[in-house]
C-alpha cells in the first residue's frame, strides 16, 4: 500500500549515558582547544617545521570532506537524477555533510598558526595556489549547504513564530518575513543544488593536486599523477555509504526502523562505483609498477593493504551480492567498511605517505592532537542529535494526508509499504 512519509521533528529523550560521555568528551576537547589558542598550536601538537599535517588535516579536514560528500551525491540522485524515491534520505544527508563541513572549517582554523589571518583567502587571491582553490570552494559550498537548509528552517517555524511580551509585535512581521524566504528558495533552489554538487567536485579533486604536487616527499604508492581523480572517485564512493551508516544509526538511536526499503536501493550503486575506483587505482599501480614496493615489509605497505583489501576489496564483493543487499547486518558491515577504507586512504596520504625532504623523528599525534578531533566527533554527533530533534529532517509515517513535492527539504513523499 501507499505510505506517506513525512520529515518531523523526532521526539525522544536527550539526556542519555552515551550523551553523558559525548559530553565529557567535548569537554576535554575544548580544554585542549583553550590552550591551543592561548599558548599556541605548539603547545598541544606534536607538528613541526618537518611534519607541519597532522591528524587535523588527515582527518578533521582531508577525511571530513570526503565523508560529507553524501550532501552532493544524495543530491545529484534524488534532485539532478530526478530519482524521487530517494528524497527520504536527502535531508539526513544534508545535515550530515553541513555539520561535517562546518566542523572542516574549525578544523583548518584550528591547525592554522595564524588562524586570525584566515580571512586572507577571501581577499589576497592567489589563482596559481590549488589550496587557495580548495579554501574558496570549500567556504562557498559550506555557505550553500547552510542555503540548502534553510527551507528546513522556514517549514519548521513558519506559522508557528510566538514571540512572548514585548516581543510579540514582531510575530506576523517575522511570520511573513519565512513566508516570503520559503518561497524564494522554492524557486531558487535547482540553482544551489546544482552549483553544490559543482563546488563539491572541484575541491575533492583539488585535495589529491596537494598531494601530487609534494612530489617524492610522497610515497610511491600514493604519489600517482591521477590523485585528483582518485580522490573525486573514493569521495563519490563514499557518499552512499556514509548515507547508509548514518540513516541506521540513526534508525537504532532514536528507535525506529531502518529504511530498509530506500537503503536497499541505494546500495545498488555503490559496489560498481567501488569498482570504478578500484580499476583506476590498480590501473595505476600497474602501469606505473608501484606494485614491486608491495614487497617492502614497513608501516606504508601495511597501511596500504588495509586500507585497499579492508576498505574496498572485502565491501565490494558484499555490494556485488544481490543477497547481502537485502540484509541490514550486511550494508551496515560494508559501508561502515568503505567508511573506514576512505578515512584511511586520506590518513595515509596526508601522514602516513609523506616523508620529510629531511631526516626528523617520525610524527606522532599528541593527547592534545587526538582529545580535539575526538572533542569534534563528539560534538558533531551531538548538534545531529539536537537538529533532529528541533528540525523536520527525519521522515516518519504520516497518515493524515499523502502529498508529493518537487523536492526533498520540503514537504511529504509518498513510498510503497
Amino acid at each position: 500500500m501507499n505510505l506517506a512519509i513525512k520529515a518531523e521533528p523526532l521526539k525522544f529523550k536527550f539526556f542519555t549515558p552515551g550523551v553523558i560521555v559525548l559530553s565529557l568528551l567535548v569537554l576535554n576537547g575544548l580544554v585542549f582547544a583553550f590552550f591551543r589558542f592561548v599558548l599556541g598550536i605548539g603547545a598541544v601538537t606534536n607538528l613541526s617545521q618537518e611534519y607541519p599535517w597532522g591528524i587535523w588535516i588527515g582527518i578533521d579536514v582531508a577525511a571530513g570532506v570526503a565523508l560529507a560528500a553524501g550532501g552532493f551525491t544524495t543530491a545529484a540522485l534524488g534532485h539532478i537524477f530526478h530519482r524521487e524515491e530517494y528524497h527520504l534520505i536527502t535531508r539526513p544527508a544534508l545535515l550530515t555533510a553541513m555539520l561535517g563541513y562546518t566542523f572542516v572549517a574549525l578544523g583548518v582554523v584550528m591547525d592554522l598558526g595564524r588562524y586570525y589571518n584566515i580571512w586572507h583567502v577571501m581577499i589576497f587571491w592567489n589563482g596559481n595556489s590549488v589550496l587557495f582553490e580548495v579554501g574558496i570552494c570549500v567556504m562557498a559550498y559550506l555557505s550553500v549547504l547552510y542555503i540548502e537548509f534553510l527551507p528546513l528552517v522556514t517549514e519548521r517555524f513558519m506559522g508557528r513564530v510566538n514571540l512572548p511580551g514585548l516581543f510579540a509585535r514582531f510575530n506576523k512581521g517575522i511570520d511573513r518575513f519565512l513566508r516570503f524566504l520559503d518561497g524564494g528558495l522554492n524557486r531558487a533552489m535547482f540553482f544551489f543544488i546544482i552549483l553544490g554538487v559543482v563546488l563539491s567536485c572541484l575541491h575533492q579533486s583539488s585535495l589529491g593536486t596537494l598531494m601530487m604536487i609534494a612530489g617524492p616527499k610522497i610515497h610511491p604508492l600514493w604519489q600517482t599523477p591521477i590523485a585528483p581523480l582518485l580522490f573525486l572517485l573514493s569521495a563519490i564512493s563514499v557518499g552512499f555509504p556514509m548515507v547508509i551508516m548514518e540513516s541506521m544509526l540513526a534508525s537504532r538511536s532514536f528507535g525506529l526502523k531502518p529504511e530498509m526499503h530506500v537503503l536497499s536501493k541505494l546500495a545498488r550503486f555503490i559496489g560498481p562505483l567501488l569498482a570504478v575506483y578500484l580499476a583506476f587505482k590498480i590501473g595505476d599501480m600497474v602501469i606505473r609498477e608501484t606494485f614491486v614496493y608491495l614487497t617492502d615489509l614497513n608501516l606504508q605497505t601495511t597501511m596500504f593493504l588495509i586500507e585497499v583489501v579492508v576498505g574496498f576489496v572485502i565491501p565490494l564483493r558484499i555490494f556485488l551480492d544481490r543477497k547481502a543487499l537485502k540484509s541490514p547486518f550486511w550494508i551496515f558491515l560494508a559501508s561502515v567498511l568503505v567508511v573506514f577504507g576512505v578515512l584511511l586512504n586520506r590518513f595515509n596520504n596526508f601522514v602516513i605517505a609523506y616523508k620529510p625532504p629531511v631526516e626528523a623523528a617520525a610524527y606522532f599525534p599528541s593527547i592534545g592532537e587526538i582529545s580535539i578531533t575526538v572533542g569534534f566527533i563528539a560534538l558533531e554527533v551531538l548538534l545531529y542529535r539536537l537538529f533532529v530533534r528541533v528540525f523536520p529532517i527525519i521522515g516518519q509515517p504520516d497518515l493524515s494526508h499523502r502529498p508529493r513535492t518537487k523536492f526533498a527539504i520540503r514537504g511529504t513523499q509518498e513510498i510503497e509499504d
